[in-house]
């Protein structure tokens, strides 16, 4: 199975970037970790802080991966583009988050990817990610 996690803006800031929101592990040492717990899946990653890289990456890999976990970050609230590009695929995309939004500003409230995606995962911190994975199985 080959499955991408694509993350979105400031993500690259896991484990200096509000830890009290977002932890204090850096999203490469939890890669590894999941690389390590699911060794007989394929994982890529992939992280932007721009919109149309986003947008080339799902494009990319949205016909010939078995899934795409997908934490739009704050594009998840501003970009109608991404749902564009998530409707145009073939490959399922789980949408992702580590807080849970809901509990956060009410702009956050909003998602253009939810109503594309298989699923939405949020407010399991790191986990969300195993969760999402899990839910390819």
């Amino acid at each position: 199975m080959k499955l991408i996690i694509i993350n979105g803006p400031n993500l690259n800031l896991l484990g200096k970037r509000e830890p009290e929101v977002y932890g204090s592990k850096t999203f490469e040492d939890y890669f590894d970790e999941i690389q390590n717990r699911f060794d007989s899946l394929q994982i890529d990653y992939f992280q932007s802080n721009i919109e149309g890289e986003l947008i080339d990456k799902i494009q990319q890999v949205g016909f010939d991966y078995d899934g795409i976990i997908l934490n739009a970050a704050a594009y998840t609230h501003t970009s109608v583009g991404i749902g564009d590009a998530i409707k145009a695929i073939t490959t399922p995309v789980i949408e992702v988050h580590i807080s849970n939004t809901f509990s956060r500003e009410e702009f956050r409230h909003q998602s253009y990817i939810s109503p594309v995606a298989k699923g939405v995962i949020l407010g399991f911190g790191l986990q969300s990610y195993d969760l999402a994975i899990q839910s390819f199985l």
